[in-house]
């Protein structure tokens, strides 16, 4: 009984090491009605356990502070101050989660802190949080629908889903998921269409507008075709509108041109000139039009001849609304 109880004191002690807790000899003693040599013991079987499992755990040791005389876990799987506020800057900037989700995710990503790396996160993001601005959702949980799509990717079950479009339609879609991607804010399900007559242009649905998902025992197989490589999509499709996949060509005269290779991952400077640079990449969908219009003056596109008339058109309109 004895070496029960003594167990779960170690195994209690164990834990809220993991949760940053500083662990004092003379208060887990008091606290624990034994005496301060009982305690040492059990930190010293903490250690040895520590030392024993390093292939399982890797490093990760009870440090003994002189300044506090108190034992603190360091272990290699603790998330640094730095790394978890580069994780929550990210978070907060993405701005796709409710206030409620956004809290709960850092609030679980703390615990893999210690104390006072903990204090000091919360002290240089709490401003941040407070004025966080989430961008306006339809759906109850974005985290819960992504889940849900991504199980039903997994196992290739065929989806209804109820989506609002960007007119506010309400609209019922059966569909192939096959990918889940992240873009400015929002993260897109991209599937097909569940007919088979209809063209195998991959269709892009904002999670946070799908409002209900139903699952069918019926499951779906892909063409060849049809199969997305997540990683050349993102590279070719930054802007997540659907549409050809093509070469363009545009002179640059901004004061970047690194922020638009940034921007297009495929793209390439060819030729440079006295105060502009000649760009190539091959593109997905027609977001690649919005973004370059974006640009102003700074861009001039020069091939394909078609996407040209494209720019030249929207040009045209938007002067004619000026007139």
């Amino acid at each position: 009984m004895e070496k029960e109880i003594k167990l779960d004191r170690v195994m209690e002690l164990f834990f809220r090491a993991m949760k940053g807790e500083s662990l004092s000899v003379q208060q887990l003693a008091f606290e624990y009605n034994v005496s301060t040599r009982s305690i040492t013991r059990d930190i010293n079987s903490l250690k040895a356990f520590l030392a024993d499992h390093a292939d399982i755990l890797g490093y990760a040791e009870l440090e003994y502070s002189s300044t506090n005389h108190c034992y603190s876990l360091k272990m290699d799987h603790f998330l640094s101050n730095k790394e978890l506020l580069a994780i929550t800057k990210v978070l907060i900037g993405s701005r796709a989660f409710s206030s409620e989700e956004l809290l709960g995710i850092i609030q679980k990503l703390k615990v893999n802190t210690t104390s006072a790396d903990r204090i000091k996160l919360e002290q240089l993001i709490c401003k941040e949080i407070y004025q966080y601005d989430e961008v306006g959702s339809d759906c109850h949980s974005v985290i819960d629908n992504l889940w849900k799509v991504t199980d039903c990717i997994e196992n290739r079950n065929v989806i209804t889903i109820t989506y609002y479009k960007m007119n506010r339609d309400l609209v019922k879609r059966k569909i192939k998921p096959v990918s889940i991607m992240f873009s400015e804010y929002y993260f897109y399900l991209i599937g097909y269409r569940y007919e088979t007559d209809v063209s195998n242009m991959p269709i892009y649905f904002r999670v946070d507008r799908i409002v209900d998902i139903i699952v069918h025992r019926e499951k779906y197989v892909l063409l060849k075709e049809q199969n997305i490589d997540e990683g050349m999509l993102r590279r070719k499709s930054q802007f997540m509108w659907p549409g050809p996949t093509r070469k363009i060509r545009f002179e640059f005269s901004g004061p970047s041109v690194q922020a638009i290779l940034d921007r297009i991952p495929t793209a390439k400077v060819t030729d440079r000139q006295a105060d502009k640079s000649i760009i190539e990449a091959e593109v997905f969908g027609s977001g690649i039009k919005m973004f370059l219009l974006s640009q102003g003056a700074w861009v001039k596109v020069l091939a394909p001849d078609k996407f040209v008339e494209e720019m030249k058109l929207e040009i045209e309109k938007m002067q004619e609304m000026y007139k």
